[in-house]
């Protein structure tokens, strides 16, 4: 006997149907699953039977195949063990039950519990376009699955208790949607910091826009200290966006049932020994998200920029401009979104002490120069603000005032991004560093005196067009934060100053 069951797959960050075809057959007991399984997908024969048999129910004598369908995808993970089962036990006769609107999904112990998948998001929303209407999961997976709104989701811990309720018996309460934001943890607040105003209005301005950001001063100055507390100050995500950025975190298995869905936006600080492949994505056979894609729609922080592999800092530059990457390998090709702002600090030579009014730095001009060559002149291109962190004098230090709050900060960067939403609208950019060349020509023209002003610095500063560009931006971001419909000139010249730094000029 022939029995369907539909499932859901994974491919990349996306879910996709699957059917389990399940045929029992008369012959020589046999348990053979087609359909390019994997590994793990060949051994849930085992899972099956055992599962099977110690929730009391006999396991059937004779040839099974189970075809996972379409055959052309390759098929992985311990996601099919309850389809398997449940087609099965139907095609049997120990299931006399039959809903076409019905899918499953969930791996099985040997006793017959479920434990939980990963990338139940990007599985549900799937399932939800695919017209299936009632979702059963294992229990602690059905917190992130009612996330994809428009499903039944039912939370199944065993075997027979699923049987029960697709027979009648004792039907399975669905699980409440899930909407209560658990307590965010606390972050960092930028009252805690002395000093350096300068700086936290250069972060204030790249939190406002989207701008990426690159800190340099000495060691000591504050400047891992001010990049851990910049995310307290961005704009809270939306919901497009926390779905878009929890689908590639539930893939990593980085959700769990308490926290189902993201709240607050990624940071991710790897580091400097990660390859290139951790940083964009990768592995093998089947290529999966890196930290670019893993700080979507939030911040990729690189503390000691230069202390990272060129080829890993290199392969950022194609990611910043496009704002996805594709990851090919052998058997399979993926792209990942990967919109981010990229932090980064670094100190200005080897041994940290270059310009510090101490006169400690040892290390000679052509020292410094190979350390600072470290990082090319197209990335270097590519980052909208440079901010020097001077080391800070006893007064500040001593000073034990505190400094203005991140929820003060954070007010003026959401009434910002609030304006350019108004500006662009639901189907434009979503912030002021993702302006293309039409939006740019529309949003920002300059008057007279802002021509001569950038003429001016466009020639002494040898700038390039992409530079031009992004002055551009972060004047428009400048002019938002001031509550201006124009830039003026006072905002043009803080922009290009920002593209100023004593350190790679030398």
């Amino acid at each position: 006997m022939l029995y369907k069951v539909r499932s859901l797959g994974l491919q990349g960050i996306s879910g996709y149907e699957v059917t389990a075809e399940c045929d029992l057959a008369s012959g020589l007991p046999n348990f053979d699953i087609v359909g390019l399984p994997d590994t793990a997908v060949k051994e849930a024969r085992e899972r099956v039977r055992s599962a099977i048999k110690n929730n009391g129910y006999p396991f059937p004598v004779g040839r099974i195949t189970v075809n996972l369908a379409p055959a052309n995808l390759r098929k992985s993970g311990t996601i099919y063990d309850l389809p398997i089962c449940v087609g099965i036990l139907a095609a049997s006769g120990q299931l006399t039950w039959s809903d076409p609107h019905c899918a499953f999904v969930g791996e099985l112990s040997l006793s017959g519990t479920l434990r939980p998948v990963v990338g139940m998001l990007p599985m549900a929303l799937a399932a939800r376009d695919a017209g299936i209407q009632r979702l059963f999961v294992p229990a602690d997976s059905a917190p992130e699955a009612t996330l994809a709104e428009g499903l039944t989701v039912y939370p199944v811990e065993t075997v027979e208790q699923l049987a029960t309720h697709l027979t009648g018996q004792s039907p399975i309460t669905p699980a409440p949607p899930w909407s209560g934001a658990p307590d965010a943890l606390p972050l960092p607040d930028f009252a805690e910091v002395r000093g350096q105003e300068p700086v936290k209005r250069a972060l204030e301005i790249a939190a406002a826009g989207g701008h990426n950001l690159l800190m340099v001063g000495p060691p000591g100055s504050g400047k891992s200290m001010l990049a851990r507390r910049f995310p307290s100050i961005l704009p809270p995500l939306s919901q497009r966006e926390a779905l878009e950025a929890t689908q590639i975190h539930s893939v990593m298995g980085l959700t769990t049932k308490e926290h189902p869905l993201l709240t607050q936006r990624p940071f991710r600080a790897p580091h400097h020994t990660i390859s290139a492949g951790g940083m964009a994505g990768g592995g093998n056979p089947y290529p999966r998200p890196g930290e670019i894609s893993l700080a979507h729609h939030g911040v990729l922080f690189l503390d000691e920029l230069p202390e990272f592999h060129k080829d890993v800092i290199e392969v950022l530059r194609q990611p910043m401009e496009e704002g996805v990457i594709s990851v090919v390998r052998s058997a399979a090709s993926e792209t990942y979104p990967c919109d981010f702002t990229l932090l980064c600090a670094m100190n200005p030579c080897k041994c940290g002490w270059y310009g510090h009014p101490s006169g400690r730095c040892r290390c000679t001009p052509a020292q410094v120069k190979r350390y600072l060559g470290k990082l090319s002149g197209p990335l270097l291109d590519r980052i909208d603000l440079f901010a020097e962190v001077p080391p800070l004098e006893f007064e500040a230090l001593s000073d034990r005032s505190p400094g203005e709050s991140s929820a003060a900060i954070r007010a003026r960067v959401t009434q910002a991004r609030a304006r350019q939403s108004a500006r662009f609208g639901p189907d434009g950019p979503t912030c002021n560093a993702a302006m293309g060349q039409e939006a740019l020509r529309r949003w920002c023209a300059l008057d007279p005196e802002g021509q001569a002003l950038m003429k001016g610095a466009y020639e002494h500063m040898g700038l390039t067009a992409r530079s031009y560009d992004r002055i551009l931006r972060v004047a428009r971001t400048i002019a938002d934060l001031d509550g201006a419909a124009a830039i003026l000139a006072h905002h043009l010249a803080e922009a290009i100053q920002y593209r100023e730094s004593d350190y790679f000029a030398s």
